[in-house]
């Protein structure tokens, strides 16, 4: 049983659905402190004018919450969000593929707390790239102890046998590794490295913006070519 443990994101680069693909469950690990300046409520978009950000405005006391207490100041920012989507990518070859999702989040739907429209997003683009992994929430699970400790009680309830970690996490984890052996669990840590470009609208090619430019630019039974590196998993599987 392969298990990813992660705070939700706004709008996730390729690399974060590339790890939900690795795992059998996927965890959103919002029981945690809000931190700011980080992913939650911001992620990037390749616009006409270059990398452009996208800032989902929230309350100044927020760095006092946990992420899943975080509430939107308004809902001004939605149309603001579809705009600079539509516009970045209506030229696109597969903008249709994006269109609905875009209409449906943005001018049809109202949101209160932050980790509602992340999660939304997270698991409806998951399953429109045929990722059938299960999703969890943290909340729902007994967490005891300490920062790592916390997440080995959440692998443990899952049975889980691996636990698969971003590379950014080795310095979190660093001098704990001990207690994910001792608990039978093979920690792993993924490589992002090797992700196949594909043809984007302008230059020079990134690869650290939003799902959503792959998304605009690549057929959608052929997405999982350029953000899925199975073979990049990690050397200590």
């Amino acid at each position: 049983m392969k298990v990813v443990i992660l705070q939700s994101n706004y709008l996730p680069w390729k690399g974060y659905f590339d790890l939900i693909n690795d795992a059998d469950i996927f965890v959103f690990y919002d029981e945690v402190k809000y931190t700011k300046n980080d992913w939650r409520n911001r992620n990037k978009i390749y616009s006409v004018n270059g990398e452009h950000w996208l800032t989902i405005p929230i309350t100044k006391d927020a760095v006092k919450l946990k992420i899943s207490e975080v509430k939107m100041l308004d809902t001004a920012w939605q149309e603001m969000h579809f705009k600079s989507i539509y516009y970045a990518y209506k030229k696109a070859p597969y903008f249709f593929q994006i269109e609905t999702l875009i209409h449906e989040v943005y001018l049809e739907k109202k949101w209160d707390y932050l980790i509602d429209v992340d999660r939304y997003l997270i698991e409806k683009i998951a399953r429109m790239l045929g990722i059938q992994t299960r999703f969890e929430d943290s909340k729902k699970f007994d967490l005891t102890g300490e920062r790592v400790e916390r997440l080995i009680s959440i692998l443990l309830q899952l049975k889980a046998t691996h636990y698969i970690s971003g590379p950014s996490a080795k310095d979190y984890l660093n001098g704990s590794e001990h207690l994910f052996q001792e608990n039978g669990i093979k920690l792993i840590y993924k490589d992002y490295s090797g992700y196949a470009p594909y043809p984007q609208m302008r230059e020079p090619f990134l690869h650290a913006v939003s799902i959503l430019d792959v998304l605009a630019n690549v057929k959608l039974n052929e997405v999982k070519n350029h953000i899925c590196n199975k073979s990049k998993i990690g050397v200590n599987e």
